[in-house]
């Protein structure tokens, strides 16, 4: 069995199903992992931590294979700029290691946490769970429960904006029943 994590104790706490998936934890990015864990790209998010100037660092979590798009980001948080926050800093900020940052890790911190809506398209999705070689595979609507997550379309993939068009409005906001 592994090494229970405080993102696991959180999702027994609220009594939602989870898996855990370890990995090599020496994998260079979120691709890597995807591969090492044998799902798709887009099923695995990563974690970002970004700034900007008056607003507290926050968390971004996109697809491995995207990119973030600051400026949607930006604009939804409601300042002119963000930018991604130093990897030194972030460890500092976070007191996780590179490679091992999750929301479902930081809850204690309350961190202003955004999640691209892509992630509503599939049954389950992977986010570290804090520690580097450990996933944590869980409905993707469980995740922006337990960290009120806003999802927006924030992630880019050559480009593009990483979601497809929906014929519906999801809103800004999961909303959170407890």
């Amino acid at each position: 069995m592994a090494e229970k994590l405080n993102s696991m104790r959180l999702l027994e706490r609220y009594s939602i199903p989870y898996t855990i998936h370890k990995y090599d934890p020496s994998a260079p990015d979120a691709v890597a992992v995807a591969a090492a864990l044998d799902v798709p790209a887009a099923h695995v998010f990563k974690t970002l931590v970004v700034s900007g100037t008056g607003t507290r660092p926050l968390l971004a979590m996109i697809p491995a294979d995207c990119q973030l798009h600051l400026k949607r980001l930006a604009s939804l948080v409601g300042v002119k700029h963000l930018d991604l926050v130093p990897r030194e800093v972030v460890e500092r900020l976070t007191g996780l290691r590179i490679g091992g940052i999750g929301a479902l890790a930081l809850t204690a911190k309350r961190w202003e946490s955004y999640l691209d809506e892509s992630a509503l398209d599939h049954s389950r999705i992977y986010v570290n769970a804090g520690q580097r070689g450990t996933m944590i595979g869980l409905a993707p609507t469980d995740l922006v429960k337990v960290v009120d997550a806003t999802t927006a379309a924030i992630a880019l993939r050559h480009g593009e904006v990483c979601n497809v068009p929906y014929l519906h409005d999801r809103g800004n906001k999961a909303s959170s029943e407890e």
